[in-house]
């Protein structure tokens, strides 16, 4: 398993994790066989937004005696208290939701405490004035809350709570096809959702991704906005190389699906390689690099992805990215202007020409 470190706290967090939105459907057993096949690979991030109760309990179990390595993001405003998934505003049934959920989870803490699902400014005005988000604050003050967090579709409704300096991490929907405006939850334009990731990167909020795979419409090439079907390893890449993210949180029903998305690990990189995308994204994305790295290999061994990607983040201030440029061993102003990048970025950036730019702003 790879680690991420997130900013606040240090906290090294596996770059899979896993979501819980369909491990009900396995029933108990094959669900608790699962999370602690995870367990067993290295996986210690679990989302607990789930489409019911079942999860709960053999969750717990697996749990048991190993929770000091697992962080468990709880959401509140998802309600289970029912047996079913409800979704409420509502304060004193928040506590009672949050209560069930700890019981059955075996625990007395949360890793991380998310703000649940805001995606209109309404639902943001009803978690401030019913006290959710003053709630949360509280119980971090008091330990139980280790980190904050919030999950949402919406780059402006994130960008008002980030206002708020109160999160650690943001669980937010990333895949090709919404960040290309294609989908349900494809809010925000491609820029606006890129400076959202490249604002929670500068400011050291982590974020865990949801909907890597658009609901699994991007694997199939009858349902794709594409007309063309993406693997599950090409978007879990996409995902872990946008700016800010953590982990890439996959639902899965059983094993089977557990073993399968694990491959991604150990998968050469041509099976994870999406500059696939070049082919059938809007023209507006021309010229803009997405850190694919498909211009690789060059010749005086330029990291380029990343080296754009510190670009980027230190041009809305991020003072740590311009840090670590300043440590490559091999910076932009080493470019040879061979043009074998710009011959192989299939988003026809002008890498050469780029790199000129980025030796100028960085002054080497």
């Amino acid at each position: 398993m790879e680690y991420r470190k997130l900013p606040h706290g240090g906290d090294m967090i596996s770059v899979i994790g896993l979501g819980s939105a369909t491990i009900g459907e396995a029933g108990e057993k094959e669900a608790e066989a699962t999370v602690n096949m995870a367990l067993e690979n290295g996986i210690n991030y679990f989302d607990m937004c789930a489409g019911d109760a079942s999860p709960f309990a053999p969750y717990g179990r697996a749990f048991s005696g190993s929770r000091d390595k697992v962080y468990l993001q709880v959401h509140f405003g998802s309600d289970y208290t029912s047996g079913s998934y409800g979704r409420t505003f509502e304060l004193d049934k928040i506590k009672r939701s949050i209560d069930w959920q700890l019981k059955n989870l075996k625990t007395d803490y949360i890793d991380f405490g998310f703000i649940h699902c805001l995606d209109e400014q309404s639902e943001l005005n009803a978690a401030l004035e019913n006290g959710v988000i003053d709630h949360i604050k509280e119980l971090k003050k008091q330990g139980v809350v280790h980190h904050i967090g919030l999950s949402s579709h919406t780059p402006s409704i994130a960008s008002k709570v980030l206002d708020m300096n109160i999160l650690d991490m943001l669980m937010f929907s990333i895949n090709p096809a919404y960040d290309y405006r294609h989908g349900e939850f494809a809010i925000g334009s491609g820029d606006e959702r890129a400076a959202l990731y490249r604002r929670c990167e500068a400011e050291g909020v982590g974020i865990s991704v949801m909907k890597a795979f658009s609901g699994g419409q991007l694997l199939d090439e009858k349902t794709s906005p594409f007309g063309h079907a993406l693997t599950e390893y090409q978007c879990l890449q996409y995902a872990l190389d946008r700016p800010g993210v953590i982990t890439v949180l996959p639902g899965v029903r059983n094993r089977d699906d557990l073993v399968r998305l694990l491959g991604f690990l150990t998968a050469p990189d041509t099976e994870k390689d999406y500059s696939v995308l070049g082919s059938f994204t809007p023209r507006e994305w021309d010229g803009v690099c997405v850190y694919c790295n498909h211009c690789q290999p060059c010749p005086v061994e330029l990291d380029i992805g990343l080296i754009n990607k510190y670009y980027d983040l230190a041009r809305v201030g991020d003072t740590i990215a311009a840090g670590h440029y300043s440590d490559l061993d091999v910076k932009a102003s080493d470019c040879i202007e061979c043009g074998h990048c710009d011959l192989s970025c299939p988003f026809h950036v002008k890498q050469a020409q780029r790199m000129k730019t980025i030796a100028e702003y960085f002054g080497k």
